[in-house]
């Protein structure tokens, strides 16, 4: 093991000025993808800036229609919630989704969207849900936020604070898993907003995306069925194509979890309060 040295901050005030006096520094949440990273050499940080002891990145909150989940709250703990699960259930059962048990009890909210793995799950719900990512010194919308694979909008010393999640009147989130990792080969968020209808897809491409052709076709109340995307297909030239899955097999198969959403969706009750 190199060298390193390791803060435990005590406030959010306290990691920035860490990792703004140390331009090598990296914070650390959960630690499911930094750790593996440091394991196989793929970063050296100068020091580790812990953020899990800072009492302001924890807690679950509703209010005026808005869900805030602080960034250092754990996926179990969102998964296990009775409040995600009366306000956003789609929110809940993504959640209950991630990975596997330790994974969900270690990882974190604010760690998984920093990070932007191109086949995680919750920027697929951040962009479905056009969510605020909330920092220390700013506020960024969804659209803005995610940038390419492994990059966002924050600067090398921003950190999370907490994420705000407007209530839909319904969403539902469905991936296929990859049989080993557990990560979406595709994963497909719906949500009916206020604002209209979002599609997100991650799993599929280099980054998390919305899928704007389909939203399109979902304005009338009527529309909202599995027969109104006939003939609508995915393009396929941007997709991911690996060992997991080629850019056409993705491309079909989020025409078919969409479909499945839809479907699902129509038993899915408008939370209280729309």
């Amino acid at each position: 093991m190199y060298p390193v040295t390791y803060f435990r901050a005590q406030s959010v005030a306290e990691a920035v000025a860490l990792l703004g006096a140390n331009p090598e520094a990296m914070p650390l949440a959960g630690g499911m993808t930094l750790i593996p990273t440091l394991k196989q050499r793929l970063a050296s940080p100068s020091h580790l800036v812990d953020l899990m002891r800072i009492s302001a990145l924890h807690g679950i909150a509703f209010e005026s229609g808005v869900l805030r989940i602080g960034a250092a709250t754990s996926h179990a703990v969102v998964a296990e919630s009775p409040l995600v699960r009366k306000v956003i259930p789609a929110l809940a059962t993504l959640a209950s989704l991630i990975g596997d048990a330790q994974i969900r009890h270690r990882g974190t909210i604010g760690g998984s969207i920093a990070n932007n793995d191109p086949a995680a799950d919750y920027p697929g719900a951040i962009l479905g849900l056009n969510a605020t990512i909330i920092t220390d010194r700013r506020e960024i919308p969804a659209d803005d936020f995610f940038t390419g694979m492994f990059s966002t909008a924050l600067a090398p010393d921003e950190i999370i604070v907490a994420v705000q999640f407007s209530q839909p009147h319904r969403a539902v989130y469905l991936k296929h898993r990859h049989p080993a990792s557990g990560y979406a080969v595709v994963g497909v968020f719906l949500a009916d907003t206020s604002a209209g209808a979002r599609i997100a897809l991650t799993g599929a491409a280099p980054c998390v995306m919305r899928w704007t052709a389909a939203e399109a076709r979902l304005v009338a109340p009527e529309d909202w069925s599995s027969s109104n995307f006939e003939g609508l297909s995915l393009e396929s030239y941007h997709l991911n194509d690996d060992l997991g899955a080629t850019a056409a097999y993705r491309a079909h198969l989020a025409g078919v979890l969409l479909r499945r959403a839809i479907v699902q969706l129509a038993d899915v009750s408008e939370p209280a309060g729309h």
